[in-house]
């Protein structure tokens, strides 16, 4: 795989043991210019002086993904510094486990206006850039709890929300493909080490799930980087509307 001259823009980068920032280090070692973006600002310095000491050309953005007019705002800038987008993987989530009798409605407007929204708000301001260059690669996070239910960490709103990415993904597919766009979603597991969790992740649960897996194991950020730097390469250009699990096999379909 080569990304030489493609621009890929990576939100919720700016965590430093985070997926994004995996996804962001891969893509960058195969000649890919990355765009890190994230509200963490102090998370995205850290991440392209990372990058930049392993060679690598990186950009950060401050960037509210809940919020339509900051997408937008950082969508212009990137295009006009840059010249344009060809990958765009919606990273940025968040996950809370509670009750489905506890969720307070603002707590389910976060994890639906992070997971949901904030992937139709880059989707639909990035598009237009990608139609206009007949090119594009779209990848979004969606999760084994929006295919099974939940039952590993999030509640039923993180459930609701990742199984709306799926069909999300599914339709911009459909609609995206005679630009020569592909739209693909990948579902992973639990993954240590990521700040998804908030710290709200126990050890006691963390075994739990573990012992469930049948590779005997939690996923790494890099299963997840791995699988999505295929996703958004020349070689994946007849894959579009597709979901990828990447759980160890405590799902499968």
């Amino acid at each position: 795989m080569n990304f030489e001259s493609r621009v890929a823009l990576i939100t919720g980068a700016g965590s430093e043991g985070g997926i994004g920032r995996e996804i962001a280090r891969q893509l960058s070692k195969k000649g890919a210019e990355v765009i890190l973006s994230d509200i963490n600002e102090d998370g995205l310095q850290t991440g392209i002086r990372e990058i930049e000491d392993l060679g690598g050309i990186a950009h950060s953005i401050t960037m509210d993904v809940t919020n339509k007019k900051s997408v937008q705002q950082g969508v212009k800038e990137i295009t006009e510094n840059l010249g344009k987008i060809d990958i765009l993987v919606n990273n940025a989530g968040v996950s809370r486990p509670t009750n489905v009798t506890e969720i307070s409605e603002d707590e389910w407007d976060l994890v639906f206006n992070v997971n949901m929204k904030g992937v139709f708000f880059l989707t639909q301001a990035v598009l237009p850039y990608m139609e206009e260059k007949n090119y594009g690669r779209i990848v979004n996070l969606g999760s084994v709890s929006g295919k099974r239910g939940g039952g590993i960490f999030g509640g039923s709103h993180y459930s609701a929300a990742k199984a709306g990415v799926t069909g999300f993904t599914k339709a911009v597919a459909r609609e995206a493909a005679k630009y020569q766009i592909t739209c693909n979603s990948v579902a992973p597991g639990l993954v240590g080490g990521t700040e998804i969790t908030s710290g709200l992740l126990t050890d006691e649960k963390k075994k739990a799930i573990q012992n469930d897996i049948p590779l005997g194991r939690v996923g790494k950020v890099e299963d997840i980087a791995y699988s999505i730097a295929f996703l958004v390469s020349e070689e994946a250009g007849y894959i579009t509307g597709e979901e990828l699990d990447i759980n160890g096999g405590s799902h499968i379909d």
